[in-house]
């Protein structure tokens, strides 16, 4: 890919995964719209794990910005189970087994 497509990829690149920033993009910029969405990506994950959020409360984001810094954005679903399998993993979430099917079994209407 070269010329604008390139560029584009590569700023989205810079944008959600950590990529090199291309030349000619603000920096300070990049690193305020990355961060807005990295919040957007786990406040969707938060909405989708609500008793996950409220437990952690202030240490919600930053353990997730910390487990999402260069990985791509897959389904929120898929973000979800991905980051409460590790929560699980560093012992943030007690009862791992009877609290993931509870997090991930059929919703109810």
């Amino acid at each position: 890919m070269t010329g604008l497509a390139g560029r584009q990829a590569a700023l989205v690149r810079a944008l959600v995964a950590g990529g090199e920033l291309p030349e000619g993009f603000d920096r300070d910029a990049i690193d305020t719209a990355s961060t807005a969405l990295l919040r957007k990506r786990s406040g969707e994950v938060g909405a989708h794990l609500p008793h996950v959020r409220a437990t952690l409360g202030d240490r919600f984001f930053a353990l997730f910005a910390d487990w999402a810094e260069g990985r791509p954005k897959g389904s929120t679903h898929a973000d979800a189970e991905a980051f409460t399998a590790h929560l699980e993993s560093i012992g943030h979430l007690p009862e791992p087994g009877r609290r993931r099917r509870r997090l991930f079994g059929p919703r109810r209407t």
